[in-house]
């Protein structure tokens, strides 16, 4: 027998015992691939259903038939808990890969030539409050169709698990499977409310020493860096009050807590208001900064593109001083 006949014999045999025809794949239902891919990444019928937006039955049933086609259990049930098997665990990460092809591809398709529908963006509480959300109504008046849903996010987070299409990065440029553009630099300044110290800065950075340092929890040595960079000496720079978000920071310093170190932007309308003023005139540049970043599977989708070359712009418009 010729080796392609007998190769092609093979194949027919093989297709014959997996309970398919002849010259067709063995191709399970998208649905249930997807259920199964959403409760292997969670461990769970419930979440995975609330993802996507199907009753745990429903869910349960498309796992069976899976199961069912594929002639072996996916999972190691216990109580209510599911663990996938090894098998099952690659055959999760094979499709999850393709999935988000198929995504992106329809996407593509469904959006070539115009820009529409949700665009859910991760950021910086503060951050999104103070310099984003100011600036937005002129992106949302440049694209009428595109709805922005903003989310905050203060620690890094999974594009995969959390659905958002770019994200507002504070950090180092490195962010997998991923493309960044740098937005802006960050610099520091001291700031206190004008009673805490008679309304005079203070000559010397060695005068904090006397005075309580706000602390922001997510960045404990920001104060102790700020220190170093200005020369002082003789203060504790991790001591203070803390506080997990800048909105608190802010509010603390106005209050008259202490001073708190903070990124210049965040508190410019406090300065010209009078409800804070800059304690010591040392800036500091941080070593971090802002980027935007999102999935490279956005490379061609037409919303995620217009949002970032839009924040681009404004970050530029605003490290030059015109807005």
């Amino acid at each position: 027998m010729p080796i392609a006949d007998f190769r092609c014999r093979s194949f027919q045999i093989g297709m014959r015992m997996l309970g398919a025809s002849p010259m067709r794949r063995t191709l399970p239902p998208t649905r249930d691939l997807a259920c199964f891919e959403a409760v292997a990444r969670h461990r769970s019928v419930t979440r995975a259903a609330a993802e996507l937006n199907l009753t745990q039955s429903a869910v349960s049933r498309r796992l069976a038939a899976l199961e069912e086609l594929l002639g072996q259990n996916l999972f190691l049930r216990d109580k209510q808990r599911l663990t996938p098997t090894v098998a099952a665990e690659e055959y999760a990460e094979e499709l999850r890969s393709l999935l988000n092809r198929v995504e992106v591809a329809t996407t593509r398709l469904l959006s070539h030539g115009r820009k529409g529908g949700v665009l859910t963006v991760a950021c910086l509480p503060t951050f999104g409050s103070r310099w984003l959300v100011p600036r937005l109504a002129r992106f949302i008046a440049a694209h009428p169709t595109i709805d922005i849903n903003l989310i905050s996010k203060i620690r890094p987070f999974s594009f995969e698990e959390d659905k958002a299409h770019a994200a507002i990065h504070f950090g180092s440029p490195t962010w997998p499977g991923a493309r960044i553009h740098h937005l802006m630099d960050e610099h520091v300044i001291p700031v206190c409310a004008p009673q805490l110290v008679g309304g005079e800065a203070l000559a010397a950075p060695d005068g904090f020493a006397r005075l309580p340092l706000l602390q922001h929890t997510t960045r404990p040595y920001l104060w102790r860096d700020w220190l170093a960079d200005a020369g002082a000496s003789g203060v504790n720079g991790i001591a203070g009050p803390k506080f997990e978000y800048y909105s608190l920071v802010i509010q603390a310093a106005i209050a008259g807590i202490g001073v708190a170190i903070l990124p210049d932007f965040l508190v410019r309308e406090e300065i010209q208001s009078g409800a804070l003023m800059v304690a010591c005139s040392h800036r500091m540049r941080c070593e971090d900064a802002y980027f935007v970043v999102y999935p490279k599977r956005f490379d061609e989708n037409v919303n995620v593109q217009a949002f970032v070359g839009w924040l681009r712009d404004e970050a530029r418009l605003y490290v030059d001083g015109s807005s």
